[in-house]
């Protein structure tokens, strides 16, 4: 499966995938050179699915040769198109941005004309927080504007906080060919085992595969897996009782922890932890992912929960094999 990345000159693309697919923490991405031309990685996800990363370099030269002599090789059968811009870019370069833009969904569709296309909008830390909703919102109506009818989903997002997961874990579940199943059997498990939630992790990237809760007022919960692109969470007149980010956040704990371990010639294994209002367990579900699991019952114990984890280990797997059981 090809994933073709493009961006403007230095908005941070490269860093972005180094953080999600390379275990480089935000950080040590300044140690990073500009790409030259075009970088290509291959990342296994969830076993069976191959990531072919096309990282382009946003090099004006590097721009006309794609748009004007390679485009038949750039553009041709892609599955994802991201384009990355630079919140912080000058006002100058914002026409010579949109055309490059405006050329690439052009490209992909007459090449690819199946393919999804996210936008990045990219190094939102620059911007105040007072005004950080005003500016996605009026970047994001600028990049409907030129998109004209091609449809797109725009997203916030920043090496220095959960966005980038957010982003990114939407991504490539819009890859997982069996997505809705594999949420069809995470419902009957967190009914089983009368968990609050529990969330499936792809273990190398920890980026969200699928979700499932049995919060009585799951509504509210949910609103976080809405369509929402920017990096704001959604406003409510009723606070719900997790908070909205979690799953990104503890994305993001893990992979820190996962660093730090390994840096000591330690793997992680799994994460048990109990508060005073609720239990979370992180546990391995098959060999390329992790489940968390989450309840609010002080009855169940975090035993009880890994237990129940390790008897739907055996469905889970057959089910990531393609088998039903």
């Amino acid at each position: 499966m090809r994933v073709s990345l493009r961006d403007g000159v230095g908005s941070g693309k490269t860093s972005m995938r180094s953080v999600i697919f390379s275990n480089h923490l935000a950080e040590t991405t300044k140690k990073l050179g500009a790409t030259i031309e075009v970088e290509q990685s291959q990342h296994r996800f969830l076993s069976d699915l191959m990531l072919n990363l096309w990282d382009c370099g946003g090099q004006e030269a590097f721009m006309e040769n794609y748009l004007r002599h390679d485009q038949n090789q750039i553009f041709a059968n892609v599955q994802l198109l991201i384009y990355v811009f630079d919140i912080s870019s000058k006002e100058y370069d914002k026409e010579k941005d949109f055309a490059y833009y405006t050329d690439c969904l052009n490209a992909i569709k007459e090449y690819s004309p199946d393919a999804a296309i996210f936008v990045l909008i990219h190094k939102m830390d620059l911007v105040g927080s007072d005004k950080r909703k005003e500016v996605f919102l009026r970047k994001k109506q600028e990049l409907l504007d030129h998109s004209e009818d091609v449809p797109i989903r725009v997203f916030g997002t920043s090496i220095w906080n959960e966005s980038l997961y957010r982003a990114w874990s939407r991504i490539v579940h819009t890859l997982v060919p069996n997505a809705q199943d594999l949420t069809n059997h995470l419902d009957e498990f967190v009914e089983s085992c009368s968990a609050v939630e529990a969330v499936i992790f792809e273990k190398t990237t920890m980026l969200l595969i699928a979700w499932s809760t049995g919060y009585p007022d799951a509504g509210l919960v949910q609103n976080q897996h809405d369509d929402v692109d920017d990096d704001e969470e959604p406003h409510s007149n009723v606070q719900p009782v997790l908070p909205p980010d979690r799953f990104e956040k503890i994305s993001e704990i893990i992979k820190r922890w996962k660093y730090t371990l390994a840096k000591m010639n330690f793997s992680f294994q799994n994460w048990v932890q109990e508060w005073s209002n609720f239990t979370a367990v992180l546990e391995s579900l098959t060999p390329n992912t992790y489940i968390l699991v989450i309840s609010t019952d002080p009855d169940i114990l975090p035993g009880a929960l890994r237990l129940n984890i390790e008897m739907a280990k055996e469905r889970f797997i057959a089910l990531q094999a393609g088998r039903s059981r």
